[in-house]
Order: C-alpha cells, then structure tokens, then sequence
C-alpha cells in the first residue's frame, strides 16, 4: 500500500514489484493486489492487457476505517475505548484531535516537520 499511496498515478503489477525492498515473487504480487482490489482496498483499471492499482483511499482514510472498526468490536463501552486512545497520544496529537472536534473539521492537518507517517508498519505493496 505504501507504493500506491506514494505513486503519482495508478501503477501496474511489474511497476509496483520492481519497487518492493524485499524478494517476493511476481506472482504473489499479482495475487496480493488482486485480491485488494476485490475488497475494493484498491482501484483496478485495465490498461491494455494489464491492470493499472491505485489505493482507493488516503492512508489517513483507511487509518480512520481501521479506528471505527476497532471500536465497533470494543462493544457498548466505545467513550472508554476513546478516552484511553486520548490518553496515549502525545500533546500535539491531542490538540489537533481537539482543534478538529471543535471546528467540526473533516480534513487532515499537513503532516508536521520531522514527522514521518511511515513510522507504523505498512504493507509493502
């Protein structure tokens, strides 16, 4: 996910294993964004004989999927669920996540300088 969503335009099998770090096969490629594609995680586009992959949403839209998921699984008791996610970030994430409930924001802030958004493990694809 992380050469899609870095990628200016969709890209193609070939182009997204030749930029892969780790030996993994071409095939086993194939197969991970075919089935992305099928839980609709990412585009699929012909382009001739091939497929052209781009990720259906931000990484900050599919990071905020993955939180509603994980709350909806916590049961009845989601206040406390987001009262201890509070309680673990940092002071700069605690007044963006303040600052966006009081302006009633939908948009992300630019991420800040020496802040990387790649820091949590990513899919390679």
């Amino acid at each position: 996910m992380a050469r899609l969503w870095a990628a200016p335009g969709p890209l193609t099998v070939r182009e997204v294993h030749d930029q892969l770090e780790r030996e993994l096969a071409y095939t086993t490629v194939m197969t991970v964004l075919g089935r992305l594609a099928k839980k609709g995680v990412v585009r699929q586009e012909r382009d001739g004989k091939a497929y052209r992959y781009a990720a259906a949403a931000t990484r900050e839209q599919m990071a905020a999927e993955l939180m509603l998921d994980a709350l909806g699984d916590v049961g009845e008791d989601r206040t406390a669920a987001l009262v201890a996610f509070v309680d673990r970030v940092g002071p700069e994430e605690a007044a963006a996540l303040r600052a966006a409930l009081l302006d009633g924001r939908s948009e992300v802030p630019a991420p800040r300088a020496g802040h990387d958004d790649g820091d949590a493990p990513t899919p390679e694809s």
